[in-house]
This record gives C-alpha cells, structure tokens and sequence, in this order.
C-alpha cells in the first residue's frame, strides 16, 4: 500500500508516477483492483482548472486537508469524480484518477469501484475500503507515460487548458 509520503509530494510528480500503481477498493470482503492507466494534475489555487482556485468552498474543503485525503466531488448532475490530495495541508492540490485497465473515464471508474461522497473527506486505506497499492515487479521509470493537456477544462483559459498535466500510460 502507498504510504502517505507518496502523496506528500509535488502535484506533478505524483500524477507521473501513479499510472502503474493499483486502486484497490474493498466492501464487504470483496476486492476490486485495477491497474491505474490515466491521471490529471491540479496543482493549486494558482491553477485556474483547480477547484481551489476560487477559495475553500463547501465543496473542495478535502483539497485543504493532508495528503492521501480522498476529494470526491458530483459533476454535470450524475457522476462522482475521485481524486486523491496531494502535497502539504493547506495547499489545495490533488490528482483525478482518470482511468484504469479496461475502465476508460472517470464516471466509468467511480461507477465500477462503487466510490461515491461516502469516501469524501476520508484518508485512502484499508479502514475506509479504498487505496492505491504499488506493484513491486514494475518499474514506475521503465512505463512509457505520455504527457497530454487535461479534459474538460477550457473553463480555465488557453495557458491553464493546455499545460500538459494529464498522464497517460502507453
């Protein structure tokens, strides 16, 4: 299982180096596992696609929390959005787990996993059911991840739209 110092770190590295690793969820002694293949970085209040950069909202309140706080939010009326906090507490940035091995999208995701405003607020681990296990036979170095701008996100202006915080596994 990652440790809290994986999270505990710049936004942008823990982003590169998740695709590789598994999300694990568990509830009622059954497991789910998935290889993580896609991630975007939101890096702060400074980053105008962030939900921190507008302030602490009711809403992103688990952005200003320590890393490897799990920030669940409800988007366009119907799906739920898993993020995982990342760098110090009150630094409000966090990666979206875009996708895993034969779950493309990150409504498709939350939807298999069952990760719903249940887990909002809550730390990743075994007593909550959710967390991110790495595989000791893989090298996170030796992945080829492609780097591409985020999705969904032309709200944040050109310069913010196009920073190539999205990384995909190849």
């Amino acid at each position: 299982m990652l440790s809290h110092s994986f999270f505990d770190r710049k936004t942008l590295t823990v982003a590169r180096e998740l695709p590789g690793k598994y999300l694990v969820r568990k509830i009622n002694g059954k497991i789910w596992r998935g290889k993580i293949t896609e991630t975007e970085a939101y890096v702060g209040p400074h980053d105008l696609a962030c939900h921190s950069s507008r302030g602490k909202t009711p809403r992103n309140t688990p952005m200003f929390a320590e890393a490897g706080t799990i920030y669940v939010y409800f988007t366009y009326g119907m799906h739920w959005m898993l993020n995982i906090v990342t760098e110090g507490k009150d630094f409000p940035a966090a990666v979206l787990i875009r996708g895993t091995e034969n779950i493309t999208g990150p409504a498709r995701l939350t939807k298999f996993f069952k990760i719903d405003k249940s887990l909002n607020g809550k730390k990743l681990g075994k007593k909550t059911g959710l967390w991110i296990e790495s595989d000791s036979k893989i090298e996170n170095s030796k992945l080829k991840i492609l780097r591409m701008p985020r999705v969904g996100v032309a709200y944040a202006g050109k310069i913010w739209a196009n920073k190539p915080y999205r990384f995909i596994q190849s």
